[in-house]
């Protein structure tokens, strides 16, 4: 009989595999992600279905490929008849709630086809992706003006602390001040080296944290399953004092890149090469200035880290609580000659992917590493497996990792991994290369 009750699903958005002194970062301490590590194992090879936040994360919530899911691009929909991870664990009486980050996009048009009220209990759950939205936030709205950027309960809380403006969480979360107090957009990289104009209790990181904690108390001794879901340390590179410029350019590792990668590169990788992001990340000035930045913000988030999880021992519950930390895709930072995400490189698509089980069963693997090919697509069917969840259909795509977890490897376990991306959203890029968008499809093994 396990003694798991309860699931904590950490995911960071656009952390490198790299960026974790657990992985072998030679500058950026995180010891209690690396305290995490030893208490289980570590996987070296793991992998992302796309390295684009939406198609990852549906990837992740239905245990399914990017072409079986269908949810190929940012702001595209589930179909209602996927299956996520509220659909498993719902019946077996445990609710999926989540804090921060999912990028599910509301399939308004299919539930209206099949007359289901948006408003239902039904309609709610297809509309969150089957999750229970505690306090979600899928990060800073440009746009003071939608709906979201006033009521979202990040920006209230904002303004609850004195802070002003439309969009506090732009304006003061992700922006830094000039010299005569003036707003710097924090999408600007080039203001990257100053601090956030919030102070750090108050910043989006410190906050989703406070509010998992919040959740897990209010649950007592009833099961949970908890989507932890940090929006850093994706851009815009903004971090609050002093973690805005506790690293600095010596800190940073060396670049991947050769001149020979741009001496006829094929089409779709000169396209890429040729976004702003790519072209900024191409200058040293640039990765010197923004990289320690984002070093900040994932220092900032393993400290924040280290306060949930003394919660979690004061409370008794890392003894029967599994916690699996991920993070959605990397990014290039400069690789490549490269910025952002949605290529094929590792820095991209490799990911650090943590797992630990109080189970004594599982003694014998702590502080241990495991080497074979994992996908992100294996973390439901583990999950499952782990709480005796029976599933009958041959829906999932994914392979419960509980055999490498207990120091097994099967004889037919995978020896490639495959994910995909879709650029049909890229409109410079299918002008580029003449392309349609039902012809932007790349399969990568």
């Amino acid at each position: 009989m396990s003694k798991v009750r309860n699931i904590l699903f950490i995911m960071c958005d656009q952390l490198r595999w790299d960026y974790l002194s657990c992985y072998g970062h030679p500058s950026l301490k995180t010891p209690n992600i690396d305290a995490l590590a030893r208490k289980g194992v570590r996987f070296t090879k793991a992998y992302v279905q796309s390295p684009t936040c939406g198609p990852s994360r549906m990837s992740v919530y239905t245990g399914r490929y990017v072409s079986s899911h269908r949810s190929y691009g940012n702001y595209v929909p589930l179909p209602v008849d996927e299956m996520t991870w509220g659909d498993y664990l719902k019946p077996k009486g445990m609710q999926v709630a989540v804090v921060g980050k999912t990028h599910v996009e509301p399939n308004y048009t299919e539930l209206k086809r099949l007359g289901i009220p948006p408003e239902s209990e039904r309609g709610r759950f297809l509309l969150a992706g089957g999750f229970h939205e505690i306090d979600r936030h899928d990060g800073v709205l440009a746009d003071p003006n939608s709906e979201e950027a006033v009521t979202n309960a990040y920006s209230r809380f904002l303004r609850e602390q004195g802070y002003e403006g439309d969009n506090p969480w732009l304006d003061q979360a992700n922006s830094a001040a000039g010299d005569n107090g003036e707003v710097l957009n924090g999408w600007q990289m080039r203001y990257a080296n100053l601090p956030a104009r919030v102070k750090e209790e108050h910043s989006e990181t410190a906050y989703t944290t406070t509010r998992a904690i919040e959740f897990i108390e209010s649950r007592g001794e009833d099961p949970w399953c908890l989507h932890l879901s940090y929006i850093k340390p994706h851009w815009p590179y903004v971090a609050p004092a002093p973690y805005h410029d506790m690293y600095t350019a010596s800190d940073v590792i060396d670049v991947v890149r050769h001149p020979d990668e741009k001496r006829n590169p094929h089409p779709l990788y000169a396209s890429y090469m040729q976004h702003m992001a790519s072209r900024e990340f191409s200058r040293d000035q640039v990765r010197d200035t923004v990289i320690p930045v984002y070093m900040g913000l994932v220092k900032q988030i393993d400290d924040h880290l280290g306060r949930l999880f003394a919660f979690l021992e004061k409370a008794g519950r890392m003894e029967d609580t599994m916690i699996i930390f991920t993070s959605d895709h990397g990014d290039y930072l400069g690789d490549h000659w490269l910025g952002e995400k949605e290529l094929y490189h590792e820095a991209a698509n490799r990911i650090p992917l943590l797992i630990y089980n109080p189970d004594e069963r599982w003694d014998r693997t702590r502080d241990t590493v495991c080497d074979s090919f994992v996908e992100a697509i294996d973390i439901l069917p583990t999950i499952l497996d782990t709480l005796n969840v029976q599933v009958t259909d041959e829906r999932l795509e994914g392979h419960s990792l509980l055999p490498l977890l207990e120091g097994t490897t099967p004889e037919d376990w995978r020896d490639r991994v495959h994910w995909e991306f879709d650029y049909s959203f890229r409109g410079i890029t299918r002008e580029d290369l003449g392309r349609q968008p039902h012809q932007c499809s790349t399969f990568v093994i």
